[in-house]
């Protein structure tokens, strides 16, 4: 209940009339020990400032809030990571990720035995159990709240119910695999024996939704960070940028919010849904960000079978036989009623059998395995929680170092000191260069890791100094620490900042000479355009706001030449428009830049292409310049030309439009486009019915933050807003911002808080 009546008539008083709630939180504390008791103070877009006296009272304020921010968005992830979509919403519907419901429902059980939840929980400190525990208790009451005035439409029905605290934990583990093993749901449900996979067809439509997913898993949750130094900066402090690129929808969507215990700790920024603490933001002294690293996080095993049973597999030449575990889930049928379906998987020592047609066929001679890293991460919550904490870079680096718990992303740091630094410091599977190549076939590259599982010494290593057995220890992963910035846009670590290459590690931790991302590149000229002079605030956010198309540099005055020289009457209306665009990707930018999308797909691929080829010495500026001398890249060009004349057509879009008039969120413009164009302010969009294109990923949580002899200074936005509940006023306030590319102050102190212009305060007490 709400606690005004608890308190004294002063406190009542500070409470409407917006003064500091400091005392009355001491006088609440006091008044009612071992009861969850918080504060939530909104400001402007609804951001909620959470303050208790403990960390039950944290978690507490922490999951009413963002239930009542997101209530809908939690339970339906909730029914997933606990298997029961089939359950509640039948057995063909899909997840918002478009998997099949059955498939996930398979999985997630899998994933989330009731063994694998209770080691998890066990191995976490007091101090997170006390939090968890808090915001189940405050998504709980506002779950009765809410269900006492009438649930949103959208989450109706007996799936809704109140959360535990292994809810939170599934919801934990299932953010661990999404670098690893939980791209392989669908090859790990059907796998199945061959005389068994004989009698049934492969969903092919399914693989082919996973292989998507699987090429898309850094695009939809890529990033850009800059990290800037003193010696660069305007003021010789710290600066960071944090520019994530995640899902719009679903369980990856950011929440904004603010932490604070007073004396222990005072953070703000974002967090993942069900995660009772902040992944990306600053406190005091220090800010961070991540971008989602290159690093292998699992490796597959390759299976030699025994030839007198296709379920046993050899080792060092002893044959041993695969386990099988029986996964049952409920399935609701075309009349209401619910039955059990049964699923067999199985696994070797290392790890699930996966199955995935024409890739890794489960045959007479071969099956295969993956081992998923984050499987034995139970340090990722306790890794957040200390960063949360750093009262400086060292103390945070060295939490990263000794925790090892941050799971499949980089981490770059800036501080009130003036140091800047970058980590690609995550769970990776311990496979030296020399293992690498004793034990893979090199015929398989190195996008994924096939090691051979015939023999016993291709087991990951383990170091003793590493926080989890079979992972590389900290010390033998990439750190660079500057004085002048380090960047990071999805790349390997190679070339964090060109000055000092990261070189010399095991292919699975970071890669160098290889091509350079366009993203990349663009940071890295910007960077350089900017070296004359001290870099600003204002540099930093036209660094995405500018949406400069930097492979439009690149490529399109050859692509002009060729328009040019061409006397083809068909050509003509397309290259007009390219040749009229800004080669930008504002809400502005005319209809050149949706070819030039076009043309770009299009020529992906083509042999050739470049009139300046790939060369590591030149990394920075290498490719370049379409090859438009070549007969066939010429002929490649008009083909792509005359396609998006034929496509922009088919799709109604009429000379004159602009991109704001195409690429949506809602009826909300937003500019910004395809991350391959090199375009640092990526988006992601997809086709409506109504010929426009709907934003699925991209920037989302945008944040500057600097520092000055008063502590942080920071401005930022939630591009998607705070809640997803249409009906909310938190809905579309900071999307329609974020249209007009306007970064608001984030209130961090007392004085800014108290001050804000759409300053609220509720205070609940566990009842």
């Amino acid at each position: 209940m709400i606690i005004f009546n608890r308190l004294s008539r002063a406190c009542v008083a500070g409470v409407l009339l917006g003064l500091s709630l400091s005392g009355c939180a001491r006088q609440a504390s006091e008044a009612q020990v071992g009861e969850a008791t918080a504060e939530i103070r909104r400001t402007s877009f609804g951001i909620p400032h959470i303050r208790a006296s403990n960390e039950l009272g944290l978690g507490y304020g922490i999951g009413y809030a963002y239930a009542q921010d997101n209530l809908c968005l939690l339970a339906n992830e909730v029914v997933t990571v606990n298997g029961e979509r089939a359950k509640y919403f039948g057995a063909q519907q899909s997840t918002l990720e478009e998997r099949n419901n059955l498939t996930s429902d398979v999985f997630f059980t899998w994933l989330n035995t009731p063994e694998a939840v209770a080691a998890f929980w066990s191995a976490q400190s007091p101090q997170m159990q006390q939090r968890i525990k808090g915001y189940v208790a405050g998504y709980n009451r506002s779950l009765s709240e809410r269900s006492a005035q009438g649930l949103p439409v959208q989450c109706q029905g007996a799936w809704v119910r109140p959360i535990n605290t292994q809810d939170l934990v599934k919801l934990t583990r299932r953010l661990l695999v999404e670098g690893g093993v939980g791209q392989f749901a669908e090859a790990l449900v059907g796998a199945a024996p061959p005389q068994l996979a004989a009698k049934a067809q492969p969903d092919a439509r399914a693989f082919e939704m996973a292989a998507l997913h699987q090429q898309r898993f850094a695009l939809d949750r890529g990033s850009n960070a800059v990290a800037v130094g003193g010696e660069r900066s305007f003021n010789g402090r710290g600066m960071l940028l944090a520019n994530p690129h995640f899902p719009w929808i679903g369980g990856m969507r950011f929440y904004q919010m603010h932490l604070t215990i007073p004396g222990q700790l005072d953070v703000m920024g974002a967090a993942l849904p069900g995660l009772p603490l902040i992944n990306i933001g600053f406190n005091q002294h220090v800010a961070w960000t991540h971008t989602v690293d290159t690093s292998k996080h699992f490796t597959l095993y390759r299976l030699t079978l025994d030839p007198k049973d296709p379920t046993r597999y050899l080792v060092d030449g002893k044959s041993v036989p695969m386990n099988k575990t029986r996964v049952s889930v409920q399935v609701k049928g075309a009349d209401g009623s619910t039955s059990t379906q049964s699923h067999t998987l199985y696994s070797s020592q290392f790890g699930p059998v996966v199955q995935w047609p024409g890739k890794l066929d489960w045959d007479g001679q071969y099956a295969f395995s993956l081992r998923d890293a984050n499987l034995g991460n139970d340090r990722v919550l306790q890794q957040w929680y200390a960063m949360n904490r750093a009262g400086s870079l060292k103390e945070l680096q060295t939490s990263v170092h000794t925790l090892q718990g941050i799971p499949w992303v980089n981490t770059l740091v800036a501080d009130d000191q003036g140091q800047s630094l970058y980590m690609n410091h995550s769970v990776v599977p311990n496979v030296s260069a020399e293992k690498l190549e004793q034990c893979s076939d090199p015929r398989a590259g190195l996008e994924i890791i096939v090691l051979d599982g015939a023999h016993g010494a291709c087991a990951w290593d383990v170091d003793p100094r590493a926080a989890q057995a079979g992972i590389f220890a900290a010390g033998q992963l990439p750190q660079l620490e500057r004085k002048d910035y380090v960047q990071h846009s999805n790349d390997s670590a190679w070339l964090a900042n060109p000055k000092a290459p990261l070189v010399g590690f095991s292919p699975l931790i970071s890669q160098e000479q290889l091509p350079l991302g366009p993203r990349t590149r663009f940071a890295l000229q910007r960077l350089q355009d900017l070296a004359k002079q001290s870099i600003t605030v204002a540099d930093l956010q036209n660094m995405v706001m500018d949406n400069q198309v930097y492979l439009a540099a690149q490529v399109m005055p050859d692509v002009l030449r060729f328009c040019e020289a061409t006397a083809d009457a068909a050509l003509k209306p397309v290259c007009a428009s390219l040749k009229a665009w800004d080669q930008k990707a504002n809400l502005d930018s005319g209809l050149g830049l949706v070819h030039f999308i076009n043309l770009q797909q299009r020529l992906r691929g083509v042999p050739e292409l470049w009139r300046v080829a790939f060369d590591p010495a030149l990394a920075q500026t290498t490719p370049r310049g379409l090859a438009i001398e070549r007969a066939p890249v010429a002929k490649a060009l008009r083909e792509a030309l005359l396609a998006t004349a034929a496509q922009v057509r088919q799709l109604g879009i009429k000379e004159g439009m602009r991109w704001g008039d195409i690429q949506v969120s809602g009826n909300t413009p937003i500019h910004g486009g395809p991350q391959e164009l090199g375009i640092y302010n990526a988006m992601q969009s997809v086709p409506r019915s109504d010929g426009k294109r709907e934003v699925v990923s991209g920037s989302s949580y945008v944040q500057i933050v600097t520092f000055d002899d008063n502590g942080p200074k920071a401005e930022g936005v939630l591009a998607f807003s705070l809640s997803s509940d249409p009906a909310s006023a938190y809905s579309k306030d900071q999307t329609q911002a974020f249209s007009r590319k306007k970064l608001s102050p984030l209130p961090f102190t007392e004085q800014q808080i108290t001050a804000d212009p759409q300053y609220q305060v509720q205070v609940i007490s566990e009842e």
